[in-house]
């Protein structure tokens, strides 16, 4: 099936949606450019237009149209070829173009052009706006993101987020167009699911239309957007329900959640569903994510974003065998590090002091571990002895062991963490400044009445015992 965002792009300015204003500026820009001759960016929001707009506008004027976008190598020598041949007015493909002649120049993802691979491409995009005699346009997510002097060299249109209001009717139009029975409150929950992003609008609607000459609202995948119940309903979906990969990843779509947040989700409570085979497959697929955050943190090109929620709902619920019955407790949001930069640097410091570390060692080599050590609060025993030893509070443990601050489980773990340091002090203080006594019970003498007793005979001292291992550490070891 062909890609409706391709099949019904808009072939003329008058047929772009949800931004007239945008539309009629970009239409001046382009009926006068032989007054101007300056390039312009065109920036907004992923799925708004810009690259329709171009090429509808290019259709208007009758001018062929080149385009550099992100899969093209955009180093300085390969752009300073297209300015050196607009700069002679040739067509950028090779052949000399009439007096007339006019090629529009679409660079996209122009706020993305940095790092070693377009190493003097920002330069270059620079001067071939400055010099080229053929009309350029910059694609944009973010204005700001490029510099300033290529911002001065250029107008600028801003194109808003399209309405869902703007967005039905495209909807219908294609509906009609691909002879789809719809209800009118179907159309409007993708419209409205998608506000501000024809594109995804569109794509979306092909997606829940395929296989069906009628659409209703059952039909038509969406959530309440709730943080809390939200993730849990994308879960199951992922990764227990009788769905396909592709009714996952329509679950997916809807979760308020980025997808690095998402990725996290899945990859901590996979195995608390899936089998060890099942969750070998699932991590490939997680493996894949990971590659694709790892771009989109490299280029800050966000539109890869829609690769990791592939991988993560798409691909993971295709690892499964089968489905999973019964409720599953998957616990509390995923957090290795605390939300605060100020939490994790106060455990850092206390986990140097208790150490005798530095706290970029603390940072670095404990605090992973110790994560690790005490998930979800889990040995108990052991995590009321490390929140003992390193004095955590409710903020402190919650932010290592992923667990709510407010929860019963955090609050008693360190209540008891309390009790067992001053049960370590008073055992401690007590064989430093009264000697070894026995433990008090009912009838037990108090320690004035033994320093008031008459002393006993002292006994022959016995050889100090070898010391080991276990005996010379003092530390962690004295709370487990």
């Amino acid at each position: 099936m062909a890609d409706w965002t391709e099949s019904y792009r808009p072939d003329t300015l008058s047929a772009v949606r949800g931004n007239n204003k945008a539309r009629d500026a970009f239409e001046e820009w382009g009926r006068t450019w032989d007054d101007h001759r300056e390039a312009v960016i065109l920036y907004g929001s992923p799925g708004v237009g810009k690259t329709s707009a171009a090429h509808a506008l290019a259709a208007d004027m009758g001018w062929e149209t080149v385009e550099l976008n992100a899969s093209d190598q955009r180093t300085a020598d390969a752009i300073e070829r297209f300015a050196g041949r607009a700069a002679r007015n040739a067509t950028l493909g090779g052949s000399s173009s009439g007096e007339d002649g006019r090629q529009l120049v679409i660079v996209d993802e122009a706020d993305n052009i940095h790092g070693n691979y377009d190493r003097g491409g920002a330069q270059a995009i620079t001067k071939l706006v400055k010099e080229s005699s053929q009309p350029i346009v910059l694609i944009a997510n973010e204005f700001y993101d490029m510099s300033r002097g290529l911002r001065n060299a250029c107008q600028d249109i801003e194109f808003r987020d399209v309405s869902a209001r703007s967005i039905v009717p495209v909807l219908r139009d294609i509906c009609r167009k691909e002879d789809i029975g719809f209800e009118s409150d179907a159309l409007q929950r993708i419209a409205d699911a998608n506000s501000g992003d024809l594109r995804g609008a569109v794509k979306d609607l092909q997606a829940t239309a395929e296989g069906k000459d009628h659409l209703t609202v059952d039909d038509v995948v969406t959530g309440d957007r709730d943080t809390t119940v939200g993730i849990f309903a994308v879960l199951d979906a992922i990764l227990k329900e009788e769905e396909s990969a592709q009714d996952a990843l329509h679950v997916a779509y809807d979760a308020d959640e980025t997808p690095d947040d998402l990725t996290a989700w899945v990859e901590d409570k996979v195995m608390k569903v899936y089998d060890p085979q099942e969750t070998v497959r699932a991590y490939e697929f997680l493996a894949n994510a990971d590659r694709w955050l790892g771009r989109v943190q490299a280029t800050q090109n966000y539109s890869y974003w829609r690769y990791v929620t592939d991988n993560v709902a798409a691909g993971v619920a295709a690892s499964r065998d089968g489905t999973s019955g019964g409720w599953t407790q998957y616990g509390g949001r995923p957090q290795m590090w605390p939300s605060s930069d100020a939490t994790v640097d106060e455990i850092c410091r206390k986990i140097a002091v208790s150490g005798g570390l530095s706290i970029e060692t603390a940072r670095r080599e404990v605090l992973p571990f110790l994560s690790a050590m005490i998930h979800h609060c889990k040995p108990r025993e052991l995590t009321v002895a490390v929140t003992a030893y390193f004095e955590f509070d409710e903020a402190d443990l919650a932010a290592i062991s992923g667990s709510g601050e407010s929860t019963n489980k955090v609050q008693g773990i360190v209540e008891d963490a309390a009790e067992l340091r001053d049960d370590r002090l008073e055992e401690h203080a007590g064989g430093a400044f009264a000697g070894d006594l026995p433990e008090r019970d009912d009838g037990a003498e108090t320690a004035t009445e033994a320093s008031e007793a008459e002393p006993e005979p002292e006994p022959e001292p016995e050889p100090e015992p070898e010391e080991t291992e276990d005996d010379s550490q003092s530390g962690l070891s004295d709370f487990v």
